[in-house]
């Protein structure tokens, strides 16, 4: 297992008795390097949303329990945060979760020249995603997707 993946799974079993107590669950753990910073970012969910003060007592926590286990050796910033509207879609429990909603997916190349699709997020399988177009169904190669996020409808 990669540094990355491990510090994420070690995390996010910390994360399980907080996100409990605070009343909200675990969306996505990453941990990311972005110029020369490291970042451990949280992202919670909860029906209607989360607020700040969610963010705050969920930060606040890990944070304590992250300098008591100390696992990760650089120096990084921990954030805590809303996945947002049009989330990212990155695990199989995100899209489970999405069915039927309109989505947005983006290509690492060109099919039948264009890289960005929508629709509503029809299917997946550990190979595959597929989302019904005004045209009828399209599947992609998992491979392929380089994004794949709600729709934003405004």
């Amino acid at each position: 297992m990669a540094k990355r993946e491990d510090y994420e799974k070690k995390t996010e079993a910390l994360l399980g008795p907080i996100t409990e107590k605070a009343g909200v669950s675990v969306y996505d753990v990453e941990y990311v390097k972005e110029g020369s910073d490291y970042y451990l970012r949280v992202y919670i969910d909860k029906e209607g949303g989360v607020t700040i003060d969610d963010c705050e007592v969920v930060s606040r926590a890990l944070s304590d329990e992250m300098d008591r286990e100390d696992f990760i050796a650089d120096a990084y910033i921990l954030e805590v945060s809303s996945p947002g509207l049009g989330r990212t879609l990155k695990k199989d429990k995100h899209l489970l979760a999405s069915i039927g909603q309109d989505v947005e997916v983006k290509t690492y190349k060109p099919i039948d020249g264009v890289k960005e699709f929508s629709g509503v997020l029809d299917a997946f399988d550990e190979k595959t995603i597929t989302i019904r177009e005004d045209g009828g169904l399209r599947s992609f190669p998992r491979e392929d997707i380089a994004l794949i996020r709600l729709a934003l409808d405004f």
